[in-house]
């Protein structure tokens, strides 16, 4: 039922010392709350996990020379954790005393993962759900082209199929009430999500608006759901729902299914409409950074920032200097043409600071890059090298976000010869000082070092506007 994965001796040998520690364990009395977290990650992209609740970080686990590491807690408290390898993350639910280990290759990070120990059923039980959702959530765009009856038909039958083997498997596992609260979430949202794009992504895919079509208990579901849950928050099933939710209210709101996504008018209705639905003040804060986040990842919605962040401003009372949002909507600010670039640590290969802000003479174009996308440096090159024989006293400058050790295995088989290579030392400085949102950002210097363009994208076909 699920996926194996071959264990180095080290590694079996560690689960049978793992396994005979909890074994003695659980011959006294165990009213304590201990924990075990273990594991082996293959070709990993730093030297250390992140250990996480609501998306804040509890405790930071170094990888020792073999790419191994392992955790004892003295006290853990029962529920839904997640483990960062940046840029990956995944979801592991501790129930009192679970010990458990994780196999992870990063090359295949979510499908590799496969749980040892005590505990681990639940878990590879909750990481097959989560590929099932994301196979068919990358493939069932092709639903909403079907008319209501054959698309309720279609995706009520999925629902029902994944139920009956939800409810096999808690029967045979007999989990815990905390850890059936998400995993039945995840099945639901999965569900309720499909049911929120369809009017939209029907009527964007076909041109026909099906809104007259709807039953009047189609949303009904919508009585049923906890917005108010501080459980489901920052829940990544949730987070998508409530999206596409507020997607699809937003939409219809103005003249149903028949505007473009993510303009303006749209977005602050976003808005909102969320301050309407939740009610809770910590829960509503963290949908309206959601919200915010997710609008201002397209540069030219940070470009245009001030309409949607004064009404952020007014519906948040999240008004702390460590909001993103905040820091964001400062940064964008100090990013004005005209300005220098805030200071933030960048190294050469050599690990020497530089200060961007020296040595600029020429027009200069900085974008970013990283070994998680290897193939786009191939395009990019290709892009350099044509822009070069057009504008010859361009420079480029190549910043990676990586781990320094990924950073220069990297550079040693995708070296591009027309760029200056750094690494962001910072990748939080980096973000706060430059609002950096997304991997394909560019900025564009005047010769003189002040800003001419603080937001564009070097694959856009009309970059090289930004340089004439």
């Amino acid at each position: 039922m699920y996926g194996k994965n071959t264990m180095t001796n080290y590694y079996k040998n560690l689960l049978l010392l793992f396994t005979i520690i909890v074994t003695l364990s659980s011959c006294g009395n165990r009213n304590n709350y201990e924990a075990y977290f273990g594991g082996e990650i293959t070709s990993p992209k730093s030297d250390h996990i992140y250990f996480c609740r609501d998306n804040k970080v509890i405790d930071t686990i170094t990888l020792d020379e073999n790419n191994r590491f392992f955790i004892k807690f003295d006290s853990l408290t029962p529920g839904m954790y997640s483990f960062k390898h940046e840029p990956y993350y995944q979801y592991v639910y501790f129930d009192k005393n679970d010990s458990l280990m994780v196999n992870i290759d990063t090359r295949h990070f979510d499908e590799s993962i496969v749980f040892s120990g005590k505990g681990n059923e639940k878990n590879n039980f909750m990481m097959e759900l989560y590929l099932v959702n994301e196979k068919d959530r990358n493939s069932c765009f092709s639903v909403f082209d079907y008319d209501f009856d054959k698309f309720t038909k279609c995706i009520d039958s999925t629902y029902q199929k994944r139920i009956a083997y939800y409810e096999e498997e808690k029967s045979r596992l007999e989990w815990s009430s905390g850890f059936d609260f998400y995993v039945k979430a995840r099945l639901d949202f999965n569900y309720f999500s499909k049911k929120e794009y369809y009017p939209y992504a029907h009527a964007l895919k076909t041109g026909k608006k099906i809104n007259d079509l709807i039953p009047n208990d189609y949303y009904d579901y919508r009585d049923e759901i906890e917005f108010n849950n501080p459980k489901l928050t920052n829940y990544t099933p949730f987070v998508r729902y409530f999206t596409a939710m507020l997607n699809n209210m937003a939409i219809s709101k103005h003249e149903p299914y028949n505007i473009p996504e993510d303009t303006l008018e749209e977005n602050i209705t976003k808005l909102n409409l969320a301050d309407s639905i939740f009610i809770n003040e910590d829960v509503k804060n963290q949908v309206l950074n959601t919200l915010a986040f997710n609008y201002l990842l397209e540069d030219k919605n940070i470009v245009n920032h001030e309409a949607f962040l004064e009404c952020f401003n007014e519906l948040s009372t999240d008004d702390d200097d460590s909001n993103e949002i905040v820091r964001i909507g400062q940064a964008v600010d100090e990013l004005s043409e005209g300005n220098k670039l805030p200071e933030i640590e960048l190294v050469d290969s050599y690990d020497n600071p530089i200060d961007i802000n020296n040595g600029i003479n020429e027009k200069t174009v900085i974008f970013f890059w990283t070994s998680c996308s290897k193939s786009r440096l191939k395009v990019i090159d290709k892009k350099i090298d044509l822009l070069k024989q057009q504008y010859g006293e361009i420079d480029f400058i190549a910043i990676n976000v990586d781990e320094d050790e990924e950073w220069k295995k990297t550079m040693k088989e995708y070296y591009l010869e027309n760029a200056c290579h750094l690494r962001a030392s910072n990748f939080k400085a980096l973000k706060d000082k430059w609002a950096f949102t997304k991997i394909n950002r560019t900025i564009v210097l005047n010769p003189d070092g002040t800003i001419k363009k603080g937001f564009a994208n070097l694959m856009d076909s009309n970059f090289s506007r930004h340089l004439r």
